[in-house]
């Protein structure tokens, strides 16, 4: 057999297939699922769409949760030459509608019992014509000019002659839609080739292999849940698929009975993880590395997490929707650079500016750009954002991407977050980084979770607000904090509020919800104002 390199996103699945069949792909509900299993179903939904009239270049919206469907389907759809978007299953029907439009999808594949917010959307849906259901569809029955189709019906017919189109790496591949600064959400094109590229390079700095079983707690619809699946399919390895991390009990079991060797989590999960550690011993000793982003891994947490997970390389990493993953830092420096996220991943570079476009000094804070394969096509139908995001390079005709992110780079390279752009808080006529507020919380013990904000102030400029929550049996006030914070920063950067939580609000992927935070605040000040 002749060994091809990989080009395209859906041949990862096939070339897994065809090297080892038989082998488990997918765990999912005690179920386990061959790589040739998944083939034949991705090829079956493929010809499927492809007989329905699914064009080279066509939109499928994916709104499931995490499943067996879900992962056909992603594959499906690329296999079939088609782009999919694959969107958070409690999307409501307003956002749903909008994303439908905005895509121009022809085909939805979506759960029965979701279908309502559909059906709630459908009027001002336009280019819908129809819907594969999966479950059992009981009382749905099609609607004017939309036919609902039964998924599980469609990949059982094997053996359909479909002539699949001709695509190339520079073809797009997935547009994932991220939150917009409007309230719109704004979908980031994504090739093929970008997609491939990506999958590669952090596969090569994450060390995976065959021999891999990932454990898979995000969701599929959160790019961070989604390359889980990519990186696994790749290099043949095993993917274990939970709904979520919200019933721990369970998700620890399947830990104890398939013995997982790689767990990607976020920072809110490793918190819950470190609590529940402080109750009753947890120990996890088969999995070798942890992997975390979507929020800066607080220093902190780093000595709780060696002792749940005695044999893991811990990996803190840093990225953003528009290019994937930016930099990572090797968890040999964990100790050495604890409060790093690392450099640039393999086969791409990173350097800071300053807001008016000019080199940054080491040790200087400037926004971060980002070059390499792996950087979007651009937004959506949105010419004018994608100029923003997306800037003139030094080689002719190439873009590079800026982030709006805040960062600091040693002398070495390895970069520091500051904050976004939107979070760095002026106070004082000084720039004030959230996070070093942040880490120098998580210093105190009985914290929890910290979340900071800046809040508008006419003397200061801005104030600055900590909300944190804290273990059990931990009696802290606020200016027993403010005192210790005294001690870890520059009094400049020491909280004027602290404010005691339960639970933080989260957003859909799982982060802490500082817009809530910050707009909770400020309608309290409007209201102590009148």
């Amino acid at each position: 057999m002749i060994n091809i390199p990989q080009r395209l996103l859906g041949e990862a699945l096939l070339f897994s297939a065809e090297k080892n069949p038989s082998k488990t792909a997918i765990i999912l509900k005690g179920k386990e699922y061959s790589y040739s299993v998944l083939k034949e179903n991705a090829v079956n939904l493929a010809g499927f769409l492809i007989q329905s009239g699914l064009q080279k270049g066509d939109r499928v919206v994916i709104c499931m949760n995490n499943s067996w469907q879900t992962i056909v389907s992603i594959y499906a759809v690329t296999i079939a030459g088609a782009v999919f978007v694959i969107i958070n299953p409690l999307t409501k029907a307003n956002k749903l509608g909008y994303i439908l439009n905005d895509s121009e999808a022809k085909i939805l594949i979506t759960e029965t019992f979701l279908i309502t917010e559909f059906i709630k959307a459908k009027d001002s849906v336009k280019e819908i014509r129809k819907v594969i259901l999966t479950g059992k569809q009981g009382q749905v029955t099609n609607l004017q000019d939309i036919e609902f189709v039964s998924f599980e019906s469609i990949i059982l017919k094997s053996g359909i002659e479909i002539k699949f189109p001709r695509i190339i790496p520079n073809d797009l591949a997935a547009i994932i839609y991220t939150t917009g600064s409007t309230g719109f959400p704004k979908g980031v094109m994504m090739t093929h080739q970008s997609m491939v590229f990506t999958s590669w390079s952090l596969i090569e700095y994450l060390r995976l292999s065959s021999d891999d079983r990932i454990l898979l707690i995000l969701p599929l619809a959160f790019d961070y849940g989604l390359y889980q699946l990519l990186m696994s399919a790749t290099v043949c390895a095993t993917l274990i698929v939970e709904q979520s991390f919200i019933f721990t009990a369970s998700v620890y079991k399947q830990i104890e009975k398939y013995r997982p060797t790689v767990f990607p989590g976020v920072p809110t999960v490793f918190a819950m993880m470190i609590a529940g550690n402080k109750k009753s011993k947890l120990v996890f000793e088969s999995i070798n590395k942890i992997t975390n982003t979507a929020a800066a891994l607080p220093p902190g947490y780093i000595p709780d997490l060696k002792r749940i997970f005695p044999n893991a390389l811990i990996f803190k990493m840093y990225g953003l929707t528009e290019c994937k993953r930016v930099c990572y830092l090797e968890p040999e420096l964990i100790d050495l650079k604890p409060g790093s996220v690392g450099k640039a991943i393999p086969g791409t570079e990173v350097f800071l500016l300053s807001p008016e476009g000019l080199p940054v000094p080491a040790g200087e804070p400037g926004i971060l750009h980002i070059r390499g394969p792996h950087i979007m096509s651009g937004y959506w139908r949105n010419e004018e954002l994608s100029a923003k995001m997306l800037r003139k390079a030094e080689l002719p005709g190439e873009r590079i991407l800026c982030s709006n992110d805040w960062f600091k780079m040693d002398e070495y390279g390895y970069l520091y977050f500051l904050g976004r752009n939107d979070d760095i808080i002026k106070s004082r006529g000084e720039k004030v980084s959230p996070v070093e507020i942040e880490n120098a919380l998580y210093k105190i013990d009985g914290i929890k979770e910290a979340a900071v904000v800046g809040i508008p102030d006419e003397i200061l400029g801005e104030s600055i607000v900590a909300y944190i929550t804290s273990h059990e049996n931990t009696h802290l006030t606020e200016k027993e904090l403010q005192k210790e914070c005294s001690d870890l920063i520059e009094l400049f950067m020491v909280p004027q509020k602290i404010i005691f939580l339960d639970e933080m609000p989260r957003n859909t992927n799982g982060k802490i919800d500082k817009l809530r935070l910050k707009g909770s605040l400020l309608r309290l000040g409007k209201k102590s104002s009148k």
